[in-house]
């Protein structure tokens, strides 16, 4: 058999870029996984992002209120969050944090090397949700 050209590991023969929409996604879909988060964001994007989301065709966003910085093996985020009103912020925080690095490093490989939680408000049972539920799906 002839030898094949290039030699080495296939795997190092090129480099993947990963956007920061990407990790953005990753990590909004592992935050909402976690029990007390109720919705990502401010209540300024959340109201905005309800309207968006009305629109025929427009699919709601799951990077609302996730920010990521993505380098060539390291990535850090920022993420917005409402808890549920009665859960210990610091354990859903904490949960938060560990639920996205797991997520993240196992399907991009990146690194984390930080996640910000900041928590922008407290959702009362009595209160409404700022975004209805739709019929359209």
């Amino acid at each position: 058999m002839g030898k094949r050209s290039g030699g080495g590991d296939p795997a190092s023969r090129g480099r993947t870029t990963i956007a920061d929409g990407v990790v953005e996604k990753i990590a909004g879909l592992a935050a909402r996984d976690v029990l007390g988060v109720h919705a990502l964001g401010s209540g300024l994007s959340r109201t905005f992002g309800a309207v968006r989301d009305r629109v025929p065709g427009n699919r709601p966003s799951v990077t609302r209120g996730v920010k990521a910085e993505v380098g060539e093996v390291q990535t850090a985020l920022d993420i917005e969050i409402l808890v549920d009103y009665g859960v210990a912020i610091a354990d859903v925080a904490r949960e938060v944090r560990e639920n996205v690095i797991s997520a993240v490093e196992r399907m991009t490989e990146l690194e984390v090397v930080e996640v910000n939680i900041a928590v922008s408000d407290v959702k009362l049972p009595e209160e409404e949700d700022d975004e209805p539920e739709t019929r359209l799906q």
